[in-house]
């Protein structure tokens, strides 16, 4: 029996004043939560929250097992040599995604990393021991704590440096193979959420540091998340706004665009005061961004050319030109690459390098654009005239709300706010390749492995479900994953008949599987009250004055709503209740 009055119960009545979203507010009024010596990022987690992990662990399990997928467990310390294999230690340790240590000091210490993510773990798991295309399909999974170097963690568990996470790696002899798992494991995701209670939308996704192709994200709507999605719901796209694509509104056309002309335009720093000044629309610019792109250990610099009116997505860019990072120069380093300064470049600023044109900018005819020296742009310009080379045509725009859709033209984008929940990549031979997993065909030859791997925020999810779903009293947990699923109170203590009962209740709901939280404390029955609505638990039962009569109170926490029951159905209102709300999939826990 899980008594309050044996039981560690602290709430507060006000969270700390650095907690600014909702969720973490709540989970540390609610004693779910509790910061690890001050420390941004780090958190302990309570008895109540480990009971809601152990829910949300168990859904993921069984999804996962439904797919045939293999539990493992790998080393969260991860030897340097494995990173650098796959050409990822680098990288990391650039962005500053990893912690690092070493063992010991001088030239004889090793680096070590604490896993942000396992693709090089499991390689090195698999490597040696696959060697066969009969081996093949199979998947590995794992429900461990992961560590990254979080430049601003906040939001308590939304954005911290340790958290839970599942992580799965599948492995295929075929992309037929590969695509077969990865439209599994997109039945998967959206299963495992749906049965969390959770507002959900899988999204196209940008593959980011993980690489490979292919990619969607599963994102909770909420007002407080990092991720902008944009959607069409005529026809049923969704994307991130890194990967989304849309179609701009049509440029205006030039009025009088006459000969082309070098016209003084001193002191502009904007685009819309370039189109003030010559008297043109904006969608009539063409303006140019030199960025500097590094690969390999190196930098090179890239020439966006753009639509005035629109943004560079530079991600974009960076996919397009494969490269590891992306950032503007200074003005030093522009005028050392193209002898102007920022402001005045034309589109053919660089003598070597990339050029990459979006189609709003390629589309135009007499648009000005700068000509390559100080104070001074073209008007009435045309692409191939005069040295106006036309570089690769990509799209490197940033698509926006009340854009066009790409997919159905007379619709439009809608945006929303989105927390990152899960994500599930086709990585092909990204990592199999340069670490060596080979199998051996159906003619003996060796071939790379493709992969595909597949993540959840276990812990950010419990976060994310907070967000959703709470008023201004506390938490409202759906039943699938509420730490107990009924809040049994009894208001007097001293009362023989109520006590009795509450044990017996107890007892009967505990025979049906239904967990229950018996708050026996010497407090008053309002401060129980308080503390019930802030924990959140789905309902509430009292055992109270009516018990005379016959009745108790069965409080619903979502809806508000309070029935008196009869004693003598109380037990089997309650299972009711509680099977409808998704927790006969679920076991109790002990």
């Amino acid at each position: 029996m899980t008594r309050l009055s044996q039981s560690f119960f602290v709430t507060q009545r006000e969270a700390p004043n650095d907690a600014v979203a909702l969720s973490h507010q709540l989970l540390l009024r609610g004693g779910y939560i509790r910061a690890l010596g001050q420390t941004a990022g780090l958190y302990t987690y309570g008895p109540l929250l480990w009971r809601v992990i152990q829910k949300i662990e168990r859904i993921i399990r069984a999804e996962l097992d439904s797919i045939h997928a293999q539990e493992c467990l790998l080393p969260q310390l991860h030897p340097a040599e494995i990173w650098k294999a796959s050409g990822r230690w680098e990288v990391y340790r650039a962005e500053r995604l990893m912690f690092t240590l070493k063992d010991g000091t001088g030239e004889q210490a090793r680096e070590y990393g604490l896993g942000p993510t396992h693709e090089e773990a499991v390689c090195d798991f698999v490597l040696g021991s696959l060697t066969t295309y009969r081996q093949l399909p199979f998947t590995l999974y794992q429900i461990q704590t992961k560590f990254r170097n979080e430049r601003r963690p906040r939001f308590g568990l939304m954005r911290g440096r340790e958290f839970i996470m599942k992580d799965a790696y599948s492995f295929h002899a075929n992309e037929e193979s590969l695509k077969a798992t990865y439209r599994d494991m997109y039945g998967v995701y959206t299963r495992i959420f749906e049965r969390t209670g959770l507002n959900f939308r899988a999204v196209e996704a940008d593959s980011g540091a993980i690489g490979g192709s292919g990619s969607h994200e599963f994102m909770a709507l909420a007002e407080i998340g990092e991720d902008t999605i944009l959607y069409c719901d005529e026809a049923n796209y969704a994307a991130n706004v890194e990967k989304a694509r849309s179609l701009p509104p049509a440029a205006v056309p030039a009025a009088n665009p006459g000969p082309r002309e070098k016209v003084a335009t001193p002191g502009l720093k904007t685009g819309q005061q370039q189109a003030e000044r010559l008297g043109i629309d904006v969608t009539q610019i063409v303006k140019n961004i030199l960025y500097l792109a590094l690969k390999d250990g190196q930098e090179f610099p890239v020439l966006v050319s753009i639509r005035g009116d629109r943004q560079v997505n530079e991600t974009k860019v960076k996919n397009q030109v494969q490269a590891l990072d992306l950032r503007l120069p200074s003005e030093t380093e522009v005028l050392a690459l193209t002898g102007v300064p920022t402001g005045f470049l034309g589109p053919n600023a660089l003598k070597t390098g990339v050029h990459l044109v979006d189609p709003t900018a390629a589309e135009l005819r007499f648009f000005s654009t700068g000509c390559n020296e100080p104070d001074y742009h073209w008007t009435a310009a045309n692409w191939h005239e005069d040295g106006l080379t036309l570089g690769r045509v990509v799209d490197v725009d940033m698509a926006q709300a009340g854009d066009r859709c790409h997919l159905l033209p007379t619709a439009f984008l809608k945006s929303a706010k989105g927390i990152e929940l899960g994500h599930i990549f086709q990585l092909g031979t990204k990592y199999s390749q340069p670490m060596g997993v080979t199998f051996a065909d159906e003619t003996g030859v060796p071939q790379p492995v493709l992969m595909g791997c597949y993540g959840i925020g276990v812990s950010r999810l419990a976060a994310a479900l907070v967000e959703q779903s709470h008023d201004a009293d506390g938490i409202i947990w759906p039943v699938a994953i509420a730490p107990y699923h009924v809040h049994l109170v009894i208001p007097n203590l001293n009362d023989q008949d109520q006590q009795r009962f509450a044990q017996k209740v107890y007892r009967d709901l505990r025979d049906f599987g239904v967990e229950v939280l018996l708050d026996d404390r010497d407090e008053r029955a309002g401060v129980k009250f308080k503390d019930a609505d802030l924990i959140g638990l789905p309902y509430r039962l009292t055992v109270g004055r009516d018990l005379k009569a016959g009745f108790v109170e069965v409080r619903d926490r979502r809806t508000g709503k309070t029935e008196k029951a009869p004693v003598n159905e109380v037990v089997s209102y309650l299972v009711g209740l509680i099977r409808e709300g998704g927790a006969d999939t679920v076991p109790p826990l002990g």
